[in-house]
């Protein structure tokens, strides 16, 4: 997948965990996916692909893996959208989490062909997403996608 820029993955603070994901545009519209584990209270989520990288691989390259995984779809990576930090519980423990988000223009594939993973990917309308996400992390990095899309998409 052909990249407009380069960059190194520089490892997270102990005690900190990071993942990579895509708002993956095509039109006005974004894949948006339904994970099958459910939030801490036992809630739906609405959110946005993105998983951990695997041993050696780029922030840009576990996005565009996780993209295609978790929504069965491909694409071009334009550009950085930003970085979403925070903290959540497991087993009673904080965890401190960074995720990298990508501006990934859609080229291929089928939302239908997601891992076992998730319970749903789909096609929504961006302004949609940017209100309805499940976390605001997530809106925001929609809203800067948003942002960035030429005035004639």
């Amino acid at each position: 997948m052909p990249t407009r820029w380069s960059a190194t993955f520089i490892s997270p603070p102990p005690g900190t965990e990071f993942s990579a994901g895509g708002v993956v545009v095509r039109g006005d519209e974004v894949v948006v996916i339904v994970p099958v584990k459910r939030d801490a209270n036992g809630q739906r989520v609405l959110g946005l692909p993105k998983g951990h990288p695997e041993p050696g691989e780029t922030p840009e390259q576990a996005a565009a893996r996780e993209v295609r995984e978790e929504a069965g779809v491909a694409g071009e990576l334009l550009e950085p959208l930003g970085e979403v930090a925070y903290t959540y519980e497991r087993r009673g423990r904080p965890i401190n989490k960074r995720v990298a988000y990508f501006l990934i223009e859609y080229r291929s594939g089928d939302v239908a062909d997601h891992d076992h993973e998730i319970e749903v990917a789909r096609w929504m309308p961006l302004a949609e997403a940017a209100t309805e996400l499940s976390y605001a992390g997530e809106r925001e990095m929609v809203a800067r996608a948003m942002s960035r899309r030429p005035p004639d998409r």
